[in-house]
Parts: C-alpha cells; structure tokens; sequence
C-alpha cells in the first residue's frame, strides 16, 4: 500500500493550464491524470480530467452487457460506472448528462448520424461542487472548460455515439444497444458545499465520501478495510510517506493513515 504511480495523459482536448497543484509541461495539452489501480483496489480507477473542448457522446456498457458482448474476456475489462466531482470550471461551462425526454433506438440512431443528439441531451451548468453519479447505459458527455476528478470502475470500454466530425471510429450498433433513452435521475446529482464531511457516492461498485477534518467513528468503520484517499486539502500520512494533493494512495484500513484534522480529501473503496 502506497502513493500510486500517475499517468499524465496528452489530448487534443486537454489544456495547458491546469488548476492547481497541477501544471502542464510546456507545449502539452494535457487531458487526463489517472493513477495506475493498486492491486489490493483492482476494480477502480481514479482520474483529474481537464478539457478544453467537448468530449464525444458516449455511453459504456454494464457488466452483463460487457460479458455478454465478449468485450470483457477480450480486454480483461467489465462495465463502467463512475462519478464526477467539478473542482474547476470557466463561465459557461456544461456536463452534458442523459436525455431531456424519452428516445427510442431509431431516433438516437438518426440524432447521433445528423449530430442532432448534442441537442437533446440535457446540458448542465456547473461549478466547482457539482457532482454527477453516471450509472452504465447513461448517455453522456463532457463540456469544454471543465477540470473535475472522476472515480470509477476499472474500465475502459467506451462507445462513442457522436464526436462533432472528429475522425474517430464511432460505436453506432453498440453503443445504442446499450443506452437509456431517458433523462438522469435527478437524485444522482447535487451540489457538495465547500466544507463538511459529505457522502458522494454509495453504489454497486464504489462507496465515496469528501470529508472535511478527522473522520467520525461512523466513517472508520465504514473504511476499515482496502481503501483509496485522495488528499484535496493539507497533508495525509501513510506511514511516513507524504500523500499530498494532487495525489492518490492505497491503505489497508483508515486506521494506517494519519489524516490532517484541518485538512479536506477524498475516501474510496470498492463495494463488498
């Protein structure tokens, strides 16, 4: 258990200044800034996205969907769930997420080939504590101007339905295959204040809170086992290893960190 090895990602849609404690090597765009899965947290990858123009409209697949398709014993991948915290965004940024009304497969199908579905997704403004829980078969996309953190299953099976004339390879029969033609429950987005210990995410896959100071007893026993933290504020022990922010680390249990009780930052574990 220890500080993960990072990734920086270059993307034509990424940007060459990034919010702090990150910066970008001189003449890189950088859209990506993942932390390689530990092997006792196998399942969840965590990521910094920072874009500069929208990403493609897309969906994943659910596990079953994925197993099904053959997908899963192709790539060594399953499903993908995940969830999006917004730490930075510039005026007028937008998460595109989910339907404005219902859709039938025909129809998607049509929008996607016209670009017509960029319209009817449901496009919202956000900033800096919006989060968004982005079940499996939910079609979505990322707006320009947005930096947030993304956790999610370890997976990177993704069907791109409409790339704004990009030249890359669309996903047309799967990804509607998969996909909800209907609007994102409204309860699986919120606004998280900027102070106080709150629960993002409770799902099939992952359990996540942003908590603010030293934990409750309540939260040491909900993480009293394989965990990831990913410090936002102050400085977190493992050992005598500096995790700050910016980074991400695997521990066994809560009790081998020793968190900053002025400080802020993420817990994650695996559903189980």
């Amino acid at each position: 258990m220890s500080k993960l090895p990072i990734r920086t990602v270059e993307k034509p849609w990424g940007k060459d200044v990034l919010p702090a404690p990150f910066s970008a090597p001189g003449g890189q765009r950088i859209g990506e800034i993942w932390f390689e899965p530990p092997p006792e947290v196998p399942s969840l990858l965590i990521k910094y996205i920072f874009t500069s123009e929208k990403l493609s409209v897309q969906v994943h697949p659910s596990d079953e969907q994925a197993a099904a398709s053959g997908e899963t014993e192709a790539t060594g991948y399953g499903g993908k769930e995940e969830c999006w915290l917004v730490i930075d965004a510039e005026p007028g940024a937008t998460l595109g997420v989910g339907f404005t009304g219902p859709v039938d497969a025909a129809t998607m199908r049509a929008a996607a080939l016209d670009g017509s579905i960029e319209d009817m997704l449901v496009w919202h403004p956000v900033g800096p504590g919006d989060f968004f829980y982005i079940p499996a078969n939910t079609v979505h996309a990322i707006g320009a101007g947005v930096s947030l953190i993304e956790i999610q299953q370890n997976s990177d099976i993704t069907y791109r339905l409409y790339d704004y004339g990009r030249p890359r390879e669309l996903h047309l029969d799967k990804g509607i295959a998969v996909s909800k033609g209907e609007a994102l429950d409204p309860g699986l987005r919120k606004h998280i204040p900027e102070t106080g210990t709150v629960e993002l995410a409770r799902g099939r896959y992952f359990t996540a809170h942003r908590v603010d100071g030293l934990p409750g007893d309540a939260l040491r026993a909900e993480y009293d086992g394989p965990l990831l933290v990913i410090p936002r504020k102050g400085q977190v022990l493992l050992a005598d290893q500096p995790i700050a922010p910016g980074d991400c680390a695997s521990a066994p249990n809560i009790a081998a960190l020793t968190l900053p009780a002025d400080g802020q930052y993420i817990l994650v574990r695996a559903a189980g």
